[in-house]
C-alpha cells in the first residue's frame, strides 16, 4: 500500500531544514573537503597561507597605525587578535554569499538541505581560523604578551563567532537571491562595515567621537570585544559581556535560519 504524503503534517522550513542536515552529515563532509580544496588547489603556499595572510596585514597596520594609536609595543597583538575574528566573519559571509549565487547549480541536480552549503562554508572557516591562531601565538610570544588563564574561554569565544557569522550568512544570502545586486555591493559594504567597528583601532576611539551608542548598536562590537578580553587583556568576561556576545551570536543564528529556510523554497526561481 503506497504511502499517502500529507502537507499538513510537515514541520515548519525551519524544523525541516535542521532535520534534513542530520539526514546528510556525509553530504557536509563532502561539500567541507571541495571547499577546502577550491580554497587552496591554485595557490602555491596552500595552507600557509592561512598563516601568513593575518601577519601580513598585521605588519602593514602596524607600520601605519601604531604610533598613530600609541600602542606601539601592543599594537601587533591587539591588531591580530581582532582580524583573527573579524577575517573569520568577512570570509565566511562572502564565500556564503558566492555559494548560493554561482555555485547553486549542485542543488538543482539533486535534494540537498540548502542551509548545508552555508554550514559547510562556516566550518570550512572555523578550519582555517584554526590554522590562523599559529601566526597569533607566535606574535604573542614574539611581543613578550601573555596568555592568561581566560586563553582557555576561547572555544567559546569561537562558538559565538560561528554562530553569528552563520546568521549573517544566511541573511546576507537570502536577501542577494532576492536582490542579486547586493552580491556585487557587498564587498563595499564589508569594508565599510569593518572601519566602523573597532577593529584596527581601539574602542575608545568611537567612544570619544561619537559616544557609546555607536558600539552598543554594532553587534560585532561584542563579540570581538570578547575575544579581545579572554586573550589580549587576559581577563575574565563579566556577566553582562557573556550575556551581550551569547545574546547577539544566538539572536542573528536563530533569525538568520528562519529567514533563509523560510525563503529558500523560492530560490529555484531566482537562481
Amino acid at each position: 500500500m503506497s504511502e499517502l504524503y500529507d502537507s499538513r503534517t510537515t514541520p515548519p522550513a525551519p524544523i525541516e531544514e535542521i532535520i534534513s542536515i542530520f539526514r546528510y552529515p556525509d553530504l557536509i563532509r563532502q561539500l567541507i573537503y571541495r571547499d577546502l580544496v577550491a580554497r587552496y588547489k591554485r595557490s602555491f603556499l596552500g595552507v600557509l597561507w592561512t598563516m601568513l595572510n593575518p601577519l601580513a596585514s598585521m605588519i602593514i597596520l602596524t607600520i601605519v597605525f601604531s604610533r598613530v594609536f600609541e600602542m606601539r609595543g601592543v599594537y601587533p597583538a591587539y591588531i591580530l587578535t581582532n582580524l583573527l575574528g573579524w577575517n573569520f566573519f568577512a570570509q565566511t559571509t562572502q564565500f556564503s554569499l558566492n555559494t548560493i549565487l554561482y555555485g547553486n547549480e549542485l542543488s538543482k541536480k539533486i535534494y540537498m538541505p540548502r542551509t548545508a552549503m552555508i554550514l559547510a562554508t562556516a566550518i570550512t572557516g572555523m578550519i582555517n581560523m584554526l590554522f590562523a591562531l599559529v601566526p597569533l601565538v607566535i606574535i604573542y610570544l614574539a611581543t613578550g604578551t601573555p596568555f592568561a588563564p581566560s586563553a582557555l574561554l576561547l572555544p567559546f569565544s569561537l562558538f559565538f563567532l560561528a554562530a553569528f557569522s552563520l546568521g549573517v550568512s544566511l541573511l546576507v544570502s537570502t536577501a542577494a537571491v532576492l536582490f542579486p545586486d547586493i552580491g556585487e555591493f557587498f564587498p563595499v559594504l564589508l569594508m565599510g562595515y569593518m572601519y566602523l567597528t573597532p577593529v584596527i583601532y581601539p574602542a575608545s576611539l568611537i567612544t570619544e567621537v561619537a559616544g557609546g551608542w555607536l558600539l552598543w548598536l554594532n553587534p560585532m562590537y561584542y563579540l570581538l570585544n570578547f575575544l579581545q578580553m579572554i586573550l589580549f587583556e587576559g581577563v575574565f568576561p563579566g556577566g553582562g559581556d557573556w550575556l551581550s556576545a551569547a545574546g547577539v551570536s544566538l539572536v542573528f543564528l536563530l533569525m538568520g535560519w528562519i529567514v533563509f529556510t523560510n525563503a529558500s523554497r523560492r530560490f529555484s526561481y531566482y537562481v
